[in-house]
Parts: C-alpha cells; structure tokens; sequence
C-alpha cells in the first residue's frame, strides 16, 4: 500500500500517457484532504476524458448532459448548500456546447466552482478542433491546420468573463513544478471563496494532449511553452477581496 496515496485515490488512473487530468486529480485531492472536505465535496463531471477520473477518485459525483454541468452544479449547490460543490469539465464542454450554462452561471455569479481543463482540443472524441484550436493547429477534422478565417480565433474565458463580478477567476498550468504549485494556490483560493460564500470561482488549467497533438510528452510540454500561453496568459484575473 503507498503510504503517501490520499485516501480518496482507490486505485489506478487510465488516462492516456502523458495526460495531465491526472495531476489535476492529485492536486484536487491534496486540497480537499487538507481542508477538511473529503466528505463534503460533490462534483458535477461532464461526459470526456475527465468523466475517466471517477475510476479512482471517490468523492460523490453526479453526472450531467454534456456542457451543462455548470447548471447541475448550480442545482446540487440548492439542494445541498452545506457541501463544497465543484463542476468539472473540458473546454469543449465548457465553451461549445456548454457556453450558454458557463456564461449564465457566472453572469448570476452561483457559489460554485468550475474548473476546466484545456487542451485546445476535443480529446476523447478524436482530436477535433475544440473553440479553443489555435490557428495552424491541426487535428482529425484540420488537417491542413487551423484557419482562423473560416472558424475564428480562439475562445479565451477571460475576454469573456473578465469584467463581471464574479469571485475569482484564474488560469492555471501543468507544464512544470512550479506552475503545478502555483495551480494548487489558485484551486484552493477558489474553494476558499466559495465556502466563504463569495459566489462563483473559476479557473482553467492548461493542459497538454500528447495522443491528439501527436507528440511525446515531452514535445507536448513545450508546445506549451512555444504556442500556447501566447494565446492563453496564465495568471489571476478577478480575486474578490474577503469582507473583513
């Protein structure tokens, strides 16, 4: 038995090699250990390759139509306001399909979190282009790379949630020690604000796809470096400051 396993982690992940919805799992699960709501913490998961964590991450889950998860959120947050409730997606969902509920959940500012992980792609689908494609990328359904002309630029959430008073929001990455440190701050603080109830915390954790980028880990990691934080700045952007 690993000693150092957080008692919510049962068994093993079957993510893809080199996925980072793993290290998300772990800093999730670290967070909700330490602050004591291991017990009280239900998530909203969307269908994708996110919906894999319920494998082995036992905290109570309740799944919704695909997109809508923020909403569901919402609902259990009514039904049981004393939990910790956190929805919990990929950009697709979030932006796509489900860019209706993410908007209006944050617009009426619910005290819930979301948290997205983006990796600029539809990953368990196929590797189609997601809103958040950045132009020249190529994926099953741009194959001859992204043109912007015909399918627009990139959805950036801080453009479009950045001016409204919500609780916090707040872009993350994987791609080093450092970030992922910086990634755990960011979770928790979102947490924080909902348990003091401040309304709604988003953060978004950049994240690579080394089986639909077509790339070793390690090249996935840098592309990071080299393409993907041009387009999306990680950092925080709305801190709601705690009534003293």
């Amino acid at each position: 038995m690993n000693e150092n396993r957080p008692v919510l982690i049962t068994g093993e992940n079957s993510y893809c090699p080199g996925c980072s919805h793993g290290i998300f799992d772990r800093i999730l699960v670290e967070l909700l250990e330490e602050m004591g709501l291991h017990e009280k913490a239900i998530c909203a998961i969307d269908i994708a390759c996110g919906y894999l964590t319920t494998q082995y991450f036992h905290t109570d889950y309740i799944m919704g139509p695909h997109g809508r998860i923020s909403e569901v959120g919402c609902g259990i947050k009514h039904a049981r306001p004393e939990n910790v409730v956190y929805a919990r997606c990929g950009d697709g969902a979030a932006y796509a399909i489900g860019l209706a509920e993410t908007m209006s959940v944050a617009i009426r500012n619910e005290n819930i979190c979301m948290f997205v992980v983006n990796n600029t792609i539809y990953g368990m689908t196929g590797g189609q282009m997601a809103p958040t494609t950045l132009p020249g990328q190529y994926s099953s359904s741009s194959i001859h790379g992204k043109d912007p002309k015909k399918f627009g630029n990139p959805v950036n959430v801080v453009d479009i949630m950045g001016k409204l008073p919500i609780a916090y929001l707040a872009r993350g990455s994987v791609a080093s020690v450092a970030e992922i440190a910086k990634l755990k701050t960011m979770i928790k603080k979102a947490i924080t604000h909902q348990l003091n109830g401040d309304g709604f915390s988003f953060v978004e954790i950049m994240s690579p796809c080394p089986t639909n980028w077509n790339m070793t880990p390690l090249q996935s990691i840098q592309r990071m470096k080299d393409e993907v934080y041009p387009y999306f700045a990680c950092g925080e952007f709305i801190d709601k400051e705690v009534a003293k």
